[in-house]
């Protein structure tokens, strides 16, 4: 069935909610940006219908059944509580919202309207990544005793780098631990099949101030006068899952050289596992009889790994696919589907969680419940 959308926001992540929805067979019917004129400017650019002057307008537009919410973070929950009060389905951006109170009230929201309410944690659609959650089911890697891993950036690594999320005001108290951390918990938890119960962190701002306007996200300087910096660049943190198991991971978005390096390892009784999201189509199985890398292939390994392999084996997929994928469920549960691994807000709302318990454990130097 045919759905229409309405996409809310011009940026960069707008534009690739955009092509995932129309892969999704979606009419984009219309596009609300920072301001009447460029919401009409995008719409040009995108060649969709309409350029919204306000959010009002979107929420009248019958033909709208999906909103997109790709705005800065701080708008989030206003934009998506009114969007499922006028019956629309809402996939939203994370973080769901910029306060765990926020994101409570977004995900009781969600539940009181029996809506589709999806959150893109998308590296829950790599193919691999469904290889390694199957085999873990299965057994294949026994009772796990460690969980470790990293994520890191470094397009803030120029000191002249910034944007709207430097800003708590409009990107929230955390910045590096929000923005990519979250992914790297929510992946690990959803993989692993344990959630992370208290946790020990550390964070650090490795450059002090900043200009105060913006470039584009994940490129250009910003300009203007500088401004202190009071969100972090890096966090470190130690925790323990609910079933025992002792894990780690470092957030960063000042690592010289790493573009988007989103790395874990599950360590088993039989076995360990492996995913690094800048080589997306393998992974990493150790045993103690020897090591196998398995490569994506449609035609063999896990019902969900060849579910979401759309490419021959070889011909290599990535981060779009990924987010097509995640779009094409989100849009199959509006129609009625139930589709294995959708994340909703309240996957949402357990990364607020998170991220507060990180900033409460930073400040406090103290081991803290989630």
């Amino acid at each position: 069935m045919s759905r229409g959308a309405a996409i809310l926001g011009g940026g960069m992540i707008a534009a690739v909610h955009r092509r995932a929805a129309l892969l999704a067979g979606a009419e984009v019917v219309g596009v609300l940006a920072s301001t009447a004129q460029r919401s009409r400017e995008v719409a040009r650019d995108w060649g969709v219908p309409t350029g919204y002057p306000d959010v009002e307008a979107v929420l009248a537009d019958d033909r709208v059944d999906v909103v997109h919410v790709c705005t800065p973070n701080a708008t989030h929950a206003a934009f998506a509580e009114r969007a499922l009060a006028a019956g629309k389905h809402v996939i939203c951006e994370k973080p769901l919202g910029v306060s765990v109170a926020e994101a409570e009230r977004m995900a009781a929201a969600a539940d009181r309207s029996g809506l589709v309410a999806a959150v893109p944690f998308v590296y829950r659609y790599h193919p691999m990544v469904r290889e390694i959650r199957e085999r873990r089911i299965a057994g294949e890697l026994g009772e796990l005793a460690l969980v470790h891993g990293s994520y890191l950036q470094d397009w803030m690594l120029s000191p002249d780098a910034s944007g709207w999320r430097v800003d708590p005001e409009l990107g929230g108290r955390s910045r590096a631990f929000a923005d990519i951390g979250s992914h790297w918990c929510d992946l690990v938890e959803w993989v692993s099949g344990h959630r992370i119960e208290e946790l020990v962190a550390a964070t650090s701002i490795a450059v002090p101030d900043r200009p105060a306007t913006g470039g584009p996200a994940f490129s250009g300087a910003g300009s203007g006068e500088r401004v202190p910096v009071r969100t972090e660049d890096s966090a470190a943190l130690l925790f323990r899952t609910g079933g025992g198991v002792l894990g780690s991971t470092t957030v960063s978005q000042v690592a010289a050289g790493r573009k988007n390096r989103l790395w874990f390892e599950l360590d088993g009784a039989l076995g360990s596992a492996v995913f690094d999201q800048e080589d997306p189509e393998r992974a990493w199985f150790g045993g103690v009889a020897g090591n196998r890398v398995l490569v994506r292939d449609p035609e063999h390994g896990g019902a969900e790994q060849r579910r979401l392999s759309h490419l021959p084996a070889g011909h290599p997929q990535g981060y779009a696919q990924c987010f097509e994928n995640f779009v094409a469920d989100s849009y199959a549960a509006v129609d009625g589907e139930a589709p294995d691994g959708l994340p909703t807000f309240a996957d949402g709302l357990r990364s607020a969680r998170l991220v507060e318990a990180v900033l409460a454990a930073a400040r406090t130097g103290s081991w803290t419940p989630v």
